[in-house]
């Protein structure tokens, strides 16, 4: 009997251990001026905190202690501390910063400022603007190569993605997209990057080392008509094997065979689907739906949506923070 009084003493013990959280989820709520935080033991809402005015792309460093947000319409980005959600301090972002990525090395910010058709460049240990480098109109998308060398910009109106090289800040090469671009992702061995062109209703698979398109991933889906699929945001499994793009107000999320880049499935989710991120494992991808005002959360391995979260108004941006 004392023995397993001591067991069941010993198991609550390392369970109040435990840490509260084994990663965060983090939402933009471009309506609401705030941030939504979600657990991943049972991606229940456990906090919001207030950020500046239209918060779009949001970003995490790679040591997961600080946020990034692009709060457009206060032509800033603002830097939370991922823990206690206080603000830290703003960075130079130029004007109407849409979206940003952050290089892996954490040393570098990338910032699309839409209405001056330009990417701020910023030096994360300074806090200063290092280049301000001109692109194609409206320009929106932000992805990085793997080894950081590489910065893709995509420009709405131009309808280009934009290869731009990290030392010389100047563009490298130029890649006519369909129209209205949105989003860029890299595959994790650097091969490829996929561009969504939202208006014109494809992905664009860019080789890397010719800067030709390679392949053009197209949709259908039964009872939606062609001009409500629009792709946006997309994310890919670290070993390449699936793609996952955000079709808009398809209400849709595509899954993608990433070798054959055959159409596997289509999930439905909330409404006005945006912007996608991956668990620390990938076990689980989160989507943002603008109109319903919500998050889905999709079984990466069964393909299956398991569950929604009302977070809130006009939820745009999602990144995660911390480690399983």
């Amino acid at each position: 009997m004392r023995r397993l009084t001591l067991t069941a003493l010993v198991a609550t013990l390392a369970l109040s251990a435990s840490p509260a959280f084994a990663y965060k989820i983090f939402v933009s709520n471009e309506k609401g001026n705030d941030i939504t935080v979600l657990d991943s033991a049972d991606f229940a809402v456990v906090d919001t905190f207030e950020v500046g005015q239209r918060p779009r792309g949001i970003a995490v460093s790679p040591d997961g202690k600080h946020l990034y947000v692009c709060a457009s319409d206060s032509d800033t980005i603002q830097v939370y501390d991922t823990e206690t959600y206080e603000f830290i301090r703003t960075l130079p972002s130029g004007p109407d910063p849409e979206l940003l990525v952050v290089s892996a090395s954490g040393d570098r910010l990338y910032a699309a400022n839409e209405d001056d058709n330009l990417v701020t460049v910023i030096d994360l240990e300074t806090g200063a603007r290092l280049a301000e480098i001109p692109v194609g109109v409206e320009p929106e998308g932000m992805g990085i190569s793997p080894d950081g060398a590489i910065i893709v910009n995509t420009s709405e109106t131009t309808n280009m993605a934009h290869f731009i090289d990290r030392e010389s800040h100047r563009i490298v090469a130029n890649v006519l997209v369909d129209s209205r671009p949105r989003f860029a992702q890299y595959k994790s061995d650097g091969s490829e990057v996929w561009v969504t062109a939202e208006i014109g209703g494809t992905v664009s698979v860019i080789d890397t080392d010719t800067k030709e398109i390679k392949k053009k991933i197209t949709f259908e889906i039964p009872g939606i008509r062609s001009e409500a699929i629009q792709p946006v945001g997309v994310r890919i499994t670290d070993d390449g094997s699936k793609a996952y793009v955000a079709l808009g107000p398809a209400n849709r999320i595509a899954v993608i065979d990433g070798n054959t880049y055959e159409v596997l499935d289509y999930l439905l989710v909330g409404q006005r689907v945006w912007q996608l991120a991956f668990s620390p494992d990938q076990t689980h991808l989160f989507t943002t739906n603008g109109i319903s005002n919500d998050i889905s959360i999709i079984d990466v391995a069964a393909d299956k949506v398991i569950k929604s979260v009302q977070v809130g108004r006009e939820p745009w941006g999602v990144a995660v923070a911390g480690d399983e």
